[in-house]
C-alpha cells in the first residue's frame, strides 16, 4: 500500500511538473489569425502578457504583436520601448503604443510618447521611432496590439515596458503604482530572444534588501529592546544586564534602520515619478523619531535627577510610537513590494509572538511587583511586638 501511494505521489509530482513547465510556455502555442507568424516569442513576467515579433537587424524592422489577456470593457493596456535602456527607470521617457475596448467599431490605438517626469494621461502623440501598421484586436477579453516599428540598425536590446489600468468610457486612468505594475519590465535582447526582466534587476534586490533591512531593524529588534526594557528591569538579579541589552538592541536597531533607510532613498531618486507618499512619510518621522530617541540616551540624567521623571516621559512615548509606526510601515512596504504571502505571515507570526511574550511577562511581572510589595508591607515581629516583651514564648 505504502509502495502504492508513493509511486502515486511520484506520478502526480511528474504530471505537475510537465503541466505547470507546458502552461509556462503558452506564447510558442498561440496561433494567429489569418495564420500570422513571429520567429521570436517571450512571456513577459508579470501582468498576463506576451510579446511576439520578428526582427531585421539589417533595416531595423521591429515587427511585433502585443497580446494582454483578461482586459475587461474598462480596462486599458499599453506596450512600450524606452530609447534610454535605463531599466532602472524604464518608464520616463518611453515610447508607447496604446488601446483600450470601445462599444462599437472596435478597440481604439494609438502612439504616445511619456514625458521625463512621468506626468501623462497617456495622450496621443508623435513617437521618437517611426511606427507603421498600427492596429488592434479584442476578442475574447485578449487585447492584441500590432505594428511595425523602425528602429536605428544599431539596435540588438530594446528596454520593454508593459502596463494596465482603469478606463472610464474613454479617459484613461493611472495604473498602480506597487506589486505586478512596477515590474512591467525588461530588457529584452531582439536577436537570442533572452529577457532579463525588471524583477531580476538590481531595483528589486534593492528593495528586497530595504525591505529586510528595515523589517529587521525597526520591526523586530526595536519591540525586542522595549520588551527587554520593560519586563526584565523589575528584577534586581537582572540589573545592571537587562539595561546593556536594551541599549544594544535599540542601537543596533537604529543602525540597521537608517542603512535602510539609506536604500529607501536611493530607490526613491531611482523611481522617477513613483512616490509612495503613506510609506515614504512614515519612514522619514521614523528616522527622525528614532535619532531623537539615540540622543536620548546620550542625554539620560540619573536616576535621581530632577528632570528624570520627564525624560522618561520623553523616552516611553518617543519609544512606542516609533514601535507602533514601524509596524505600520511594514505592512505598508509589504503591500507595495508584494512579495510572496509566506513572508508576510512571517512577519505577522514574530509580532504575534512578541504579543504573548509581552502579554504573559506583562501578568508575571504584575504578580512579581504586587507579591514584593505586600512582602514589604509586613510589619516583622520587633522591639514592639509580642515576641520581644516575654508574651510570645507563653502564646
Amino acid at each position: 500500500m505504502a509502495g502504492k501511494l508513493a509511486s502515486l505521489v511520484v506520478l502526480l509530482s511528474v504530471f505537475s511538473t510537465l503541466f505547470l513547465s507546458s502552461s509556462a510556455q503558452t506564447c510558442k502555442s498561440y496561433n494567429f489569425a489569418r495564420n500570422q507568424q513571429f520567429q521570436e516569442c517571450n512571456d513577459l513576467a508579470v501582468l498576463n502578457s506576451f510579446l511576439h515579433w520578428t526582427f531585421d537587424s539589417t533595416t531595423g524592422k521591429l515587427n511585433m504583436a502585443y497580446r494582454h489577456t483578461g482586459v475587461t470593457s474598462s480596462t486599458w493596456v499599453a506596450w512600450a520601448i524606452n530609447p534610454s535602456n535605463n531599466l532602472a527607470s524604464a518608464m520616463p521617457g518611453a515610447q508607447s503604443l496604446v488601446a483600450y475596448p470601445r462599444s462599437s467599431g472596435g478597440p481604439r490605438v494609438y502612439t504616445s510618447p511619456i514625458g521625463q517626469t512621468y506626468q501623462t494621461s497617456l495622450a496621443e502623440g508623435n513617437l521618437t521611432y517611426p511606427v507603421t501598421d498600427l492596429s488592434a484586436t479584442y476578442q475574447n477579453n485578449e487585447m492584441i496590439i500590432f505594428a511595425t516599428w523602425t528602429l536605428p540598425t544599431t539596435t540588438s536590446t530594446i528596454t520593454q515596458v508593459w502596463q494596465s489600468g482603469p478606463l472610464s468610457g474613454t479617459t484613461i486612468g493611472p495604473h498602480q503604482t506597487s506589486g505586478d505594475n512596477t515590474r512591467s519590465k525588461s530588457s529584452l535582447n531582439l536577436l537570442s530572444g533572452q529577457s532579463q526582466s525588471g524583477g531580476g534587476s538590481s531595483t528589486l534586490r534593492k528593495r528586497n534588501t530595504h525591505g529586510v533591512l528595515n523589517a529587521v531593524s525597526w520591526g523586530i529588534l526595536m519591540p525586542m529592546g522595549a520588551v527587554i526594557a520593560r519586563y526584565l528591569k523589575v528584577f534586581k538579579s537582572a540589573d545592571p544586564a537587562w539595561f546593556y541589552l536594551h541599549v544594544t538592541c535599540q542601537t543596533s536597531a537604529y543602525i540597521v534602520g537608517v542603512a535602510g533607510w539609506g536604500t529607501g532613498l536611493k530607490l526613491g531618486s531611482d523611481s522617477v515619478g513613483i512616490t509612495q507618499n503613506p510609506h515614504r512619510n512614515i519612514g522619514i518621522a521614523l528616522f527622525c523619531l528614532g535619532t531623537l530617541q539615540v540622543f536620548a540616551l546620550l542625554l539620560r540624567p540619573k536616576k535621581d535627577h530632577k528632570y528624570r521623571l520627564y525624560w522618561n516621559i520623553y523616552h516611553h512615548t518617543i519609544g512606542y510610537a516609533v514601535i507602533i509606526l514601524s509596524i505600520i510601515n511594514i505592512y505598508e512596504g509589504f503591500d507595495i513590494l508584494q512579495p510572496e504571502e509566506v513572508w508576510k505571515r512571517a512577519y505577522t507570526g514574530i509580532i504575534i509572538g512578541l504579543g504573548a511574550v509581552a502579554v504573559s511577562l506583562e501578568a508575571y511581572t504584575w504578580f512579581y511587583v504586587l507579591k514584593k510589595k505586600k512582602t514589604e508591607n509586613k510589619v516583622p515581629y520587633g522591639a514592639n511586638g509580642n515576641g520581644a516583651n516575654g508574651y510570645g514564648s507563653h502564646v
